[in-house]
């Protein structure tokens, strides 16, 4: 386990750079984050939250544990995909199901998500044959997958609700959606750039190709599916009487994740859950925040202890079979 999770830290520091940078800017991003959201939570009855949560209709979390179950299922592609693109189409589906589905709650439930998400990674794919610079090479393509997923459903929900992240980065309208306008000609042209596929990222064994063509269009669609049903998940748990439009739930319910992931804080909590208030809040902020602690409970919690007991699960049975391979030779 430590020679794996070693050999997962050389992977990571071939992923790293700008990191002072990147720690001032998730410091900054969790101060305001934490005073946005003590200032959110001033005032709250949480008698009224715990009775707002009882008062869910089941419908309603049956429906978003449904939409829960969706993201998850096609965050799995994620790896899917990954693998096939370092050339190792050979990897069985449900291993690749199984490096993602461990991976992802566990490595963002603990805020670690590189040193966290590449051990878990190195455990499951290194006795398929996959060594540690592949691992960091899948890392690096899940990792593109989620950010040029994001960015796109960002850029297109901005685009016809710019009113919606206003509230969050106290920028007019038009400003907005210049910016989304600039965050989508960005993405056509990096797709126009890796069209020939002939680009590499990285130097000398940690070179990875960037995909391109037809595999660029399948990783926007495969995070535009993943965070809109998670944000779907979270919308058909708001209360009818709320009245926030579902377009404004994505803009805001992106941005949220974008920070959280951008914060390093576990679950990107505080940071998630401010920005959630604030972009979504008005004067039912009891009714908001026991969607969020459902959502919570559903997207968070519920998977990092599933990721949890199987891959604990995984590592007993593998240490099983080791001992009894030994002990026959």
């Amino acid at each position: 386990m430590l020679r794996g999770l070693n050999r997962a830290i050389q992977a990571i520091g071939a992923c790293v750079g700008w990191r002072g940078l990147g720690i001032v800017v998730s410091l900054a991003i969790a101060v305001i984050a934490f005073t946005a959201l003590t200032h959110a939570l001033k005032g709250v009855d949480f008698a009224e939250v715990l009775a707002a949560m009882r008062l869910t209709h089941p419908v309603s979390i049956s429906l978003s544990l449904g939409l829960v179950a969706i993201s998850y299922g096609s965050l799995t592609l994620y790896d899917q995909l990954a693998v096939r693109m370092i050339g190792r189409g050979d990897i069985p589906f449900r291993i690749a199901a199984l490096a993602s589905f461990t991976s992802y709650p566990i490595a963002h439930g603990t805020g670690a998500v590189l040193l966290v998400s590449s051990a878990i990674r190195y455990r499951i794919y290194a006795p398929h044959g996959i060594g540690v610079a592949d691992v960091a090479r899948i890392c690096f393509l899940t990792g593109l997958t989620f950010w040029l997923g994001n960015l796109t459903a960002l850029g297109l929900s901005i685009l016809f609700e710019p009113d919606a992240i206003s509230r969050i980065d106290h920028l007019g309208p038009e400003i907005n959606r210049a910016i989304a306008v600039a965050v989508l000609v960005g993405i056509v042209g990096y797709v126009g750039w890796t069209w020939n596929g002939n680009r590499l990222f990285g130097r000398r064994q940690w070179l990875v190709p960037l995909p391109s063509g037809r595999n660029v269009f399948l990783q926007i669609g495969i995070g535009i599916v993943d965070l809109g049903a998670a944000a779907l998940a979270m919308y058909v748990l708001i209360p009818v009487g709320l009245d926030v439009g579902i377009a404004r739930v994505i803009v805001v319910f992106i941005a949220a994740t974008l920070l959280g992931f951008a914060s390093h804080a576990p679950a990107g909590i505080g940071v998630f859950d401010a920005t959630i208030l604030v972009g979504l809040g008005g004067e039912h902020t009891e009714q908001l925040l026991a969607v969020l602690l459902l959502f919570r409970l559903f997207y968070h919690l519920t998977p990092f202890v599933l990721a949890l007991v199987l891959f604990g699960a995984v590592e007993v049975y593998r240490n099983i079979g080791r001992r009894k391979l030994s002990q026959a030779a």
